[in-house]
């Protein structure tokens, strides 16, 4: 305050004066709250609202560049009670004592490398003292040196000039004595063949010769070597065209003629000439092999051939031609790859031919062989001559001649299933000696599912080979995508089972009424064998096929499930197909028996008619054949009389109304509209139910269909009262081993039903036969 009281000092404005009042104000509102600050130890950010930061300044921070530790024990004097003190210096302590630890462990871990980086320095001084010391005696030396220098200089500045003025002229003089000595020279090496070092003479005195032409003595130089050069160009001309040198003296002797100045264009023209006909004495000597006369060389002899030979003269005339005629520009090039391409078709042609001839076989080992040395032998000029397509050329015929194979296999493998199908028609004909067994059903169809599945795996073993790792093409994309899927899965394995079920259906397509040729077995057979493939081999097969060869095409492919599904609807079909050939055959025997017989002036029933015997016995040789191959399958629960009722069904009081003498002549109305009234109320029968896969829906198709076809026929013949009681034992004796066979017996007992009704109906004096009669006269027969 008496600052601010006071006067004006010496110096000072009156502004001043004036200014100082308003500029000490907030420095004295600042010192207050400070000191407000320091009473209840509060920081200064505290005081404001803020949040709490270290102060890089405060004395009593230990971690401070500005601590003091008086302000610090004033502070935690004036703070905190003596409990806290007596914490605080065991604290204290406490980690003294660690960073002193912390500090010793440091010290006795880094102790060898103090002492080895205190001796480093050491030397280091006493080395940088020595080298101190060199340098300065090599700067003194350098300097002694270099005065030397240019003492010496001085002194041989005159000689110099002159030694090298006389070098000058020695150059000169020897270059004008090789001048004079050039036709000479020329002419020797003319005498001696020596016809590269006389080409080099004449281009090293070429340029001179020119330039000082119009000097005479030059210029006669000039018309000598000229005239020796004419001589030397003829000479290589005449070598040239002989022929009688290989394709490394031919191109020598084009490099010289191009050296001598000869026309490119020209040389070009014969160079190709004189390759063409030495390639093409190759191709005739490969032609030659493929005669009909000698015997033709196997394939990978014949492709060491043509690649030694053909291929290998190919590339060193391109190298050549390409070395030579580098200056022709893209004029020449294009000459020369229509060149090779040209001779490189007739080599594909004849390869092509020879491979053709190789299809035949089996093994693809050789023949893979042979391919993979045809393709490397084309990598050299296919990269010679890109232009000239020879390397896609090449890749295109590996890839057919792949896609050739994979349809000799298909076309092998459909020829092996058709021979199994042979041998299982040979078993099933061959008549049975006395006393042996011929090969069972399940054996016949146990060795054609092993021979076709060795026969695939074989076929798929095959095909492996181009794509094994070692050949050459097998990484090109065809054999990593197309080959895989389209062509080995799609087009061979697909391709077989669809061929196999087409060939299998076309047995249920065949003429006639009794299906053709076809053996019934035959039939049953095939249709295991489909549902054999649906059931697991089809699966087990594409499962194989895709681990031998993995495919990297995503392109389409057919799903294991459609398979499976074309080859059940082919077991289906054929299955189909047996139930009616074999009913077909039973239902002749019966309708030949109705329609032969005169029923209307048969005798009374002594016995069961023999085509009756023989319709149990071949129903009951065909269970026994569809139980070697299907399960047996479920039937409806069984009566416990099944087997001795006495043909109940014709004697309950319902039945028994039909041969009531309502029956007669004098009511046919009546009887006709019992029975349709009666159908009414019956269950429907469908004949041509859809099969399932077990011995009972077979058996009950097979005698669904006999029994309608017996009941037809008995609808069309008029019966005499002795026919109607044949009838009444024929369908008694049916209904006594029939309804074993059939899923339900139910089903029997209608259609015989049918029958007897049909017969009674067609009857002028329907009398029924007593059941005790009709089981006697059964059970003796």
């Amino acid at each position: 305050m008496a600052a601010a009281a006071a006067g004006p000092g010496p110096g000072s404005g009156p502004g001043d004066s004036l200014e100082r009042p308003e500029a000490e104000a907030p420095e004295r509102r600042r010192k207050a709250h400070g000191m407000l600050k320091l009473y209840y130890g509060l920081s200064e950010g505290e005081a404001a609202g803020r949040p709490v930061g270290p102060d890089p300044l405060d004395p009593t921070d230990l971690n401070g560049a500005h601590f003091d530790p008086e302000v610090y024990l004033d502070k935690l004097r004036r703070e905190c009670p003596l409990a806290q003190l007596m914490d605080s210096e065991t604290d204290m302590v406490r980690q003294i004592r660690a960073l002193d630890s912390d500090m010793q462990t440091l010290v006795y871990e880094n102790y060898n490398k103090f002492i080895s980086a205190t001796d480093t320095i050491r030397k280091m001084k006493n080395d940088f003292r020595k080298m101190e010391d060199e340098m300065d005696r090599l700067a003194t030396n350098m300097a002694v040196i270099t005065e030397f220098s240019a003492r010496i200089s001085a002194t041989l500045q005159d000689r110099h000039e002159r030694i090298t003025k006389l070098a000058g002229v020695h150059a000169l003089l020897r270059k004008l004595q090789f001048l004079f000595e050039l036709p000479s020279r020329l002419t020797k090496c003319v005498e001696l063949g020596a016809y590269g070092q006389a080409v080099r003479y004449q281009g090293r005195a070429r340029a001179v010769l020119q330039q000082y032409q119009h000097l005479p003595s030059f210029r006669a130089i000039q018309d000598d070597c000229q005239v020796i050069t004419a001589r030397l160009a003829q000479q290589l001309r005449q070598r040239f065209r002989e022929g009688g040198s290989g394709a490394p003296e031919q191109a020598e002797c084009v490099e010289l003629l191009l050296a001598l100045g000869e026309p490119a264009e020209e040389l070009c023209e014969e160079f190709l000439a004189h390759a063409r006909g030495r390639l093409e004495e190759e191709l005739r000597s490969l032609e030659a092999e493929l005669g009909p006369s000698p015997p033709a060389p196997d394939v990978l002899e014949f492709t060491d051939h043509g690649g030694s030979g053909f291929v290998g003269g190919l590339c060193q005339v391109a190298a050549a031609y390409q070395e030579l005629f580098a200056a022709q520009g893209p004029a020449g090039a294009e000459k020369l790859a229509a060149f090779a391409r040209e001779l490189g078709s007739r080599y594909f042609a004849l390869v092509e031919w020879r491979l053709a001839q190789e299809q035949g076989g089996g093994d693809n080992s050789l023949l893979v062989r042979a391919l993979d040395r045809f393709h490397r032998r084309l990598r050299a000029p296919g990269a010679l001559l890109a232009a000239a397509g020879l390397a896609e050329a090449a890749t295109e015929i590996v890839e057919r001649v792949a896609r050739e194979r994979l349809g000799h296999h298909l076309q092998g493998l459909q020829a092996a299933f058709l021979g199994c199908l042979t041998d299982v028609r040979q078993a099933l004909a061959a008549p049975r000696m006395a006393g042996k067994e011929g090969p069972g059903l399940a054996e016949l169809l146990a060795n054609v599912a092993s021979s076709i599945l060795s026969h695939i795996k074989a076929s798929l073993a095959s095909v492996h080979l181009f794509t094994a790792k070692e050949v050459s093409f097998s990484n090109k994309p065809y054999f990593r995508g197309e080959f895989c899927s389209q062509g080995v899965r799609e087009g061979l394995i697909v391709g077989f089972i669809r061929s196999m079920c087409q060939t299998a259906q076309s047995f249920c397509d065949s003429p006639g009424e009794k299906g053709g040729a076809t053996p019934p077995a035959l039939l049953l057979l095939l249709s295991r064998l489909c549902l054999d493939y649906e059931t697991a081999t089809i699966s087990y097969i594409l499962t194989l096929t895709d681990e031998q060869f993995l495919v990297q095409d995503q392109s389409p492919v057919t799903p294991v499930s459609t398979l499976c599904a074309e080859a059940r609807e082919t077991a289906r079909r054929l299955l189909t197909h047996y139930v009616k050939v074999q009913g077909l055959v039973i239902s002749q025997m019966l309708r030949k028996s109705v329609e032969t017989r005169d029923w209307l002036s048969t005798l009374e029933p002594r016995n069961v008619r023999a085509v009756m015997k023989r319709v149990v016995e071949d129903t009951t040789a065909i269970d026994v054949q569809v139980g070697l191959l299907y399960e047996e399958g479920v039937r409806k629960a069984q009566s416990s009389d099944s087997s001795k009722r006495t043909f109940s069904v014709y004697s309950s009081s319902r039945q028994q109304g039909r041969y009531a003498p309502s029956y007669t002549p004098s009511a046919p109305m009546d009887t006709n509209l019992l029975s349709n009234i009666q159908k009414l109320f019956s269950e429907r029968i469908d004949v041509f139910s859809p099969v399932e896969f077990n011995k009972v829906s077979v058996l009950t198709g097979i005698i669904k269909i006999s029994l309608k076809t017996l009941l037809e026929c008995v609808r069309l013949r008029t019966f005499g009262r002795f026919g109607l009681q044949q009838v009444q034992v024929d369908c008694h004796f049916l209904q006594l081993y029939l309804w074993r066979f059939v899923a339900d017996e139910e089903l029997v007992h209608l259609l015989l039903d049918e029958v007897v009704a049909s017969a009674a109906l067609r009857c002028p004096d329907p009398v029924p036969m007593e059941p005790s009669v009709v089981e006697v006269i059964c059970e003796r027969g």
